[in-house]
């Protein structure tokens, strides 16, 4: 990981008020000359050679070796390079089981507003006042049906359910739980809108077999749907926000079991999956990622930063490594703080693959 050159977002919490500590450094010269601008996926003239593909199973996906790089057309001008399309072909999509009645993507896209009530700054959910983010909500919304005309958008809330913790907290786990009252609260925006809602899970020096029981209530409901997030799983024993958590392979394939039991069990549509990424080691072993019908998951490029940086980083960390669908973050605030614009969705829409899952933070 070189983390000069990556995008990254912390929150650091106390109590349930999260402060964010947002630092990015700005990149090496040589990489910010080369590196793809905002219609390109960032793609750059070095990256790894190995030559591992996408395994054509339903269960396993390619793994963490990057495939050859790809041949590079330049488009001229400020555009950047494009990758070759073989090699996107030969990537995705992905051959995995094919959607169950009543699955969400890749039919539909999902369009979510992400934070916590509790927070502003954790994200837009909680930024503004009720109506005025539901107001808001509804413009992007339609900004995304205009710009893909051809694919329905449904919207989403995307709630920090369990927050990681600047403090040990009583039972030394460094995150907090949100209450059930506050669950329903979200919950009650999102049936107003009819928009589902995600549960964001951030477990500190927690677990997902200890937190994703709790929330089993409200995950039997169809229009729940779960998030975890790497970033915050911290194994290395480090306070949360001063280092990069990270998740392993074993523990999508015990959240993606634990859907797929409620699915079951409570004959209820597939559920959706969302996976934060925006480094390497955030993610290991994606290769024994395994795939079921009765759960869809998305690998999320959530770092944030200058245009280029982002496809950047959707190109390193989703595009190079399949697991089954893809999504996309944007900033609002971080995303433009150096003054650059938001990346519109048509810009986005340009990326190989195209993003099922949209987040606006």
């Amino acid at each position: 990981m070189q983390p000069s050159i990556r995008a990254f977002r912390f929150f650091l919490a106390s109590a349930i008020v999260a402060v964010p500590l947002l630092a990015q450094n700005s990149p090496p010269p040589a990489k910010t000359q080369s590196t793809a601008k905002a219609e390109s996926l960032g793609t750059t003239a070095k990256k790894p050679a190995a030559t591992k593909k996408a395994h054509t199973t339903t269960t396993k996906k390619s793994s963490d070796t990057a495939p050859k790089p790809a041949k590079k057309t330049w488009t001229g001008g400020h555009n950047g390079f494009v990758v070759d399309s073989a090699e996107a072909a030969s990537l995705w999509p992905v051959k995995g089981p094919e959607p169950l009645p009543g699955a969400i993507v890749p039919a539909k896209r999902i369009v979510a507003y992400y934070g916590n009530p509790l927070v502003k700054k954790m994200g837009i959910l909680g930024e503004l006042p009720p109506e005025q983010m539901l107001a808001k909500f509804d413009g992007e919304i339609e900004r995304w049906r205009k710009a893909d005309p051809s694919t329905p958008v449904q919207p989403a809330l995307h709630l920090i359910a369990v927050v990681a913790q600047g403090s040990a907290g009583k039972d030394g786990m460094w995150r907090a739980r949100m209450s059930d009252s506050l669950i329903e609260r979200v919950y009650s925006w999102a049936q107003r809108k009819n928009a589902i809602l995600f549960l964001d899970v951030q477990v500190g020096h927690s677990t997902l077999q200890q937190e994703l029981p709790r929330l089993a209530k409200f995950l039997k409901r169809p229009d729940v749907h779960l998030g975890i997030d790497p970033e915050f799983s911290m194994k290395n024993g480090a306070k949360p926000g001063t280092k990069i958590g990270t998740f392993d392979a074993a523990d999508v394939n015990y959240a993606s079991s634990f859907l797929a039991d409620l699915v079951a069990s409570e004959k209820i549509p597939p559920k959706v999956l969302v996976v934060h990424r925006f480094t390497r080691p955030m993610l290991t072993n994606t290769k024994n990622i395994r795939l079921d019908p009765k759960v869809q998951i998305v690998i999320n490029m959530d770092g944030w930063g200058p245009q280029w940086m982002k496809l950047d980083s959707y190109h390193d960390y989703v595009y190079l490594h399949p697991v089954q669908y893809t999504g996309f973050k944007l900033f609002y605030h971080n995303d433009t703080k150096k003054g650059g614009p938001l990346l519109t969705p048509e810009q986005v829409l340009k990326l190989i693959p195209k993003p099922v899952y949209i987040q606006y933070q």
